[in-house]
């Protein structure tokens, strides 16, 4: 062969190759009223948020890949300004921040990209995720028509724009990104900047048209956005928003699956069934973009969150859950969602939407074709009563609440309230810490440095008065001290008759420990609902001169609202009540300042760090020592489980790992007055306090740790307690999956996926199956429950009801013991499906997972 034939086969292959690889060639994407276009083509996007911080890049991979896996087509993120200008014009794309990186992973699993420049992104991400520094730009006034703000931002913007060009990271260059977003969630307060508000907004958007990139921008909740931005709807329900324009498609950009935690408050969840009905109502009603927030959280590792009091864990009771595992049955009932929804693609964006009335809350919105296609949306919007309808003279049962899905107008592909898709069991097992097997020593031995209370060091300034917290320290620690001292006379009444003066503080937030001769006396905080608070405790002085030293402590700047970059925080107020003539106040009296902890100036957190100090070796760890470090040498947990560090007995602090931030610890009690829920009923619309677990409980006991931060041996944990708590109780703990579930019933959808060819026709209907599917290198070990008649209860707490086919249990571990998964139709090969005569029959199985050996 001529080397003229070899070049020209070569350039045939690399064509061929090009031609076929996702997103390898240009994209132009444009968009009508139905929905984005794609090459002339009309899609529907199934979207996912997963933001790229909140997890590791070794969980990248197997975050998208398991979203791709449950239906997903797009994937979501917003850019964290913050993480990236560490100060005017020094940028940081290193390790959790390699936005391109993350951008690339996606493109490789061929799936597509939103990327949320904001870059105000809110998000429960300390200070919105827009710098603090930008805050002390003399002049500066975030989010308004302000010359300082605008340019910094415009700034960034241009700078994020740039990087994905050079990087052809925009479909109309190949790449992955189909939309961007400018701003976010600002029309709700548009109006509270004055004269300032719309026209920042008309210029966040032109300014961002003017970056040239080929692809569409959006504006979610910016009811005002000016051709030719698109505005989106953020919201738990989306099927009744209408663009501002008759020429832009409806898009729905924040689906919230779940909802955000702060320390001290109940765990929210939000059930599924209530999710899928949203999701099927959006699409029912000529949606054609819709995106989970969030659909993986992650963790606000560091001092990353916001609120105040957002918590380190930013599970969100997503699909995915905060350590990458698919949490069941939500994402799996949403992954059958995302198929029928696909089935219906090409009549929901091609066909002529009819509307029909089917009784008083119910309908069925109706797409058809020329061509003879057609797709229909049934629904039944009552909060309490299953209804019986008649749509194209066939009847069908809709459960209250709920969207029946049919892909041919025909067969019930999907009904949102029925979940027949497996429960998993999962669980944290506990490993108490392991001695570095680089240790000679056999027990393990913990270093301790304990900060002096008050000023260490050379005071950083003295001043009459109190100063705001966040305009001293900068966010660039939580800590500030404020020291000064009171003189205490000999006469005083509380020194002889054994009454105690009281200390009286009023403060922005957050949080505080008092200090009274180097003695912790004292601590309170505020909460998620109101970061400022009031106290008073009895303390003890004695006769002369009395130190009093006030560590003030942020828990995460405010994210989010008008003007939310001039919330303050930090003491207001300081007296003491009980003296023989009255109250001293204090508040204007001389105090010392000092910035952070002397451990923190030293990173003593960080390998290079920790012979900063001299610290002390001990087996046993002294008890109520606040203002501690804690540091130890353990080996990495057995397994590839995710690991979870479990604090529920210390008390507020910082934690790290081989210099890697964890995060903020405390595992703060929710009040155990509040309201909890065993069981939540999914009818009706859903609030963040309608269904919450966890009364009286730690809003967060365990701490993700990424398993690529671990090392086999001489991993260094490094912790910093407040309050005094005795790290000899904290364990690893192993995220497994321990067992799974399912109940399957007579009347689910008997349709699946695959049984359904292209023209929409049905190749085969199968009898309703209940699938049971054990982690990889698990299998079926026992069946703990099984009964086909009419079990009742739900996963871990199955029983028997009034009708059960005695040989169930025989029948599933016949079919299901020692598999990695296993199917069970209700069909009469496998059960006696005569033995209920007046009952809808089902079938409950609880399996356990074991290792396989």
């Amino acid at each position: 062969m001529s080397s003229n034939t070899s070049n020209s086969t070569l350039l045939l292959c690399v064509i061929f190759f090009f031609a076929f690889s996702s997103f390898s060639l240009a994209s132009n994407v444009t968009y009508d009223s139905r929905s984005l276009i794609i090459d002339g083509q009309r899609k529907l996007f199934l979207s996912a948020s997963i933001h790229y911080p909140r997890s590791v890049p070794g969980m990248w991979p197997g975050l998208v890949k398991t979203a791709k896996e449950g239906g997903i087509n797009v994937i979501e993120t917003y850019v964290f300004w913050n993480g990236h200008e560490l100060s005017p014009g020094k940028y940081y794309f290193d390790k959790r921040w390699d936005l391109v990186k993350f951008a690339k992973i996606v493109q490789q699993e061929g799936m597509y990209l939103i990327l949320r420049i904001g870059p105000f992104v809110a998000a429960e991400w300390n200070f919105g995720g827009i710098p603090v520094w930008l805050h002390y730009v003399p002049g500066t006034v975030f989010r308004t028509d302000n010359e300082h703000f605008k340019f910094y931002m415009q700034n960034f913007t241009a700078y994020i724009v740039n990087l994905m060009k050079k990087e052809k990271l925009f479909a109309s260059q190949g790449g992955p990104i189909i939309l961007s977003q400018i701003e976010n969630e600002y029309g709700d307060i548009e109006r509270v900047y004055g004269e300032g508000g719309k026209p920042y907004a008309m210029w966040a958007a032109k300014m961002a048209v003017a970056q040239n990139i080929g692809v569409p921008w959006i504006m979610c909740q910016q009811y005002d956005a000016p051709d030719p931005v698109i505005n989106t709807c953020n919201s738990f329900y989306c099927d009744q928003f209408k663009p501002n324009s008759d020429n832009k498609p409806k898009f729905w950009t924040e689906n919230w699956p779940g909802w955000f935690k702060t320390f001290g408050s109940r765990d929210p969840h939000r059930p599924v069934e209530d999710v899928a009905f949203a999701v099927a109502r959006f699409f029912q009603k000529g949606g054609s973009v819709h995106n989970y927030y969030m659909y993986h959280g992650g963790t606000n590792f560091g001092r990353t969150s916001g609120g105040p009091f957002i918590t380190t864990s930013y599970d969100y009771d997503a699909p995915i859950d905060e350590y990458g595992i698919a949490r069941l049955p939500k994402w799996g009932h949403l992954k059958q969602l995302h198929e029928a929804i696909m089935l219906c693609e090409h009549a929901l964006l091609h066909g002529v939407q009819t509307l029909v009335s089917l009784g008083p809350s119910q309908e069925a919105d109706v797409y058809s074709e020329a061509s003879g296609g057609c797709a229909a949306f049934l629904s039944n919007a009552d909060e309490e009563n299953d209804k019986t309808v008649t749509f194209k003279n066939v009847t069908y049962h809709l459960p209250a609440w709920s969207v029946s899905i049919l892909p041919d107008c025909k067969k019930v592909a999907f009904n949102t309230a029925k979940v027949g898709f497996q429960s998993s069991i999962v669980e944290m097992a506990p490993e108490n810490l392991q001695v570095s097997s680089d240790k000679k020593s056999g027990s393990l031995q913990w270093d301790i440095f304990t900060e002096k209370a008050g000023v260490w060091g050379a005071a950083d300034f003295t001043k009459n008065g109190l100063v705001d917290h966040i305009n001293t320290t900068k966010d660039t620690t939580d800590y500030l001290w404020y020291t000064t001292s009171v003189y205490v006379n000999e006469n005083e009444s509380f020194l002889s008759n054994g009454s105690r003066p009281k200390l009286v503080i009023s403060s922005n937030g957050h949080a505080l420990l008092a200090f009274i001769n180097q003695k912790l006396e004292a601590s309170a905080a505020g909460n998620g609902g109101g970061s400022a608070f009031k106290f008073d405790s009895p303390i003890n002085l004695k006769a002369g001169k009395n130190d009093i030293d006030l560590l003030g402590m942020t828990v995460g700047l405010s994210n989010a609202g008008p003007f939310y970059d001039f919330v303050p925080a930090g003491l207001t107020s300081v007296k003491l009540e009980g003296f023989n003539n009255g109250t001293i106040d204090l508040s204007s009296n001389t105090w010392i300042y000092k910035i952070g902890l002397e451990g923190e100036h030293l990173k003593i957190y960080q390998p290079s760090g920790t012979n900063s100090v001299k610290w002390q070796s001990t087996s046993e760890p002294p008890k109520n020592q606040p203002l501690t470090w804690y540091k130890a040498v353990v080996d990495a947990p057995n397994g590839d489980e995710p690991i979870g560090l479990d604090m529920v007995d210390m008390g507020k602090g910082l934690a790290w790992l081989n210099g890697e931030e964890i995060g903020r610890y405390w595992p703060r009690p929710s009040s155990i007055y509040e309201t909890c829920t065993a069981d939540c009923n999914y009818r009706g619309k859903f609030n963040p306090n309608k269904c919450s677990t966890g009364c009286g409980e730690p809003t967060q006991r365990w701490y993700h740790v990424p398993r690529s931060w671990f090392k086999p041996s001489g991993n260094i944990l490094v912790i910093f307690e407040e309050k005094g708590e005795d790290p000899s109780r904290i364990k690893f703990s192993r995220r497994k999956v321990t067992g799974v579930c399912a109940l399957i019933s007579e009347d689910y959808p008997s349709l699946e996926y695959e049984s359904w060819n292209e023209d929409m026709t049905v190749k085969k209907e199968i009898r309703p199956t209940l699938h049971l599917n054990c982690p990889k290198g698990t299998l079926i070990s026992a069946i703990k429950f099984a009964s086909f008649g009419t079990p009742t209860g739900k996963c871990g707490s199955y029983s028997k009801g009034d009708c059960h086919d005695p040989t169930s249990l025989s029948k599933v571990e016949q079919v299901c013991l020692n598999k990695q998964e296993c199917a069970l139709s209700l069909s009469k090969r496998n059960f006696n499906m005569t033995i209920c005569h007046t009952s809808t029959k089902k079938l409950a199985v609880e399996a356990e997972c074991s290792t396989s050996s």
